[in-house]
């Protein structure tokens, strides 16, 4: 925590500034992208996502209290502005968030930037039908291997309700794969 509130300060620091957001950048671009990747699933749309992100970050660096992890706070960001590229791609056509991820994820198969195999596929198609949160949780825990805790602090939402969600989630791709 006290390398964390160093880094913060350095951040905040007009002249160690640059140096420690580039830093930033190179430590979290590539996860922060997966993330992203997993809520939006365009490649180019992740991209702009992940861009808005760290800007949101660096306007906002003065505001991070250090109450939580960096990193969580920045994957908050990240869902949020993801959610809400969601939100605004879905309205402009008149559909659901829900219909627009699931138009998404039938485009996978010809995206140049997903090299999954057939079963991943499959498992991307489903995980596509699934409601926002379930789906939220799912690629969180499942893919990203992230603790409840720290999923209940992005989401800003109980861990009971999140292992229910998981829980849901996890049946509902089950027996779609049976089916």
């Amino acid at each position: 925590m006290e390398q964390q509130n160093q880094f913060i300060k350095a951040l905040s620091s007009s002249e160690n500034q640059e140096v420690a957001f580039k830093k930033l950048i190179a430590d979290y671009k590539e996860r922060l992208y997966w993330h992203i990747r997993k809520i939006v699933l365009d490649h180019e749309d992740t991209d702009d996502v992940l861009q808005n992100t760290f800007i949101k970050v660096f306007e906002n660096i003065s505001k991070f209290k250090g109450n939580s992890n960096i990193y969580t706070w920045m994957y908050r960001i990240a869902t949020h502005e993801s959610l809400n590229l969601l939100g605004k791609k879905s309205r402009q056509l008149g559909i659901s968030n829900e219909e627009w991820i699931e138009k998404q994820a039938t485009k996978l198969e010809t995206d140049v930037y997903f090299d999954g195999d057939e079963m991943q596929l499959k498992l991307q198609k489903l995980i596509a039908t699934l409601p926002e949160k379930q789906r939220l949780v799912f690629n969180m825990r499942y893919f990203e291997e992230m603790k409840y805790d720290e999923i209940s602090e992005i989401l800003e939402t109980s861990v009971g309700g999140l292992k229910a969600s998981y829980h849901h989630a996890v049946k509902k791709i089950k027996n779609k794969i049976n089916e």
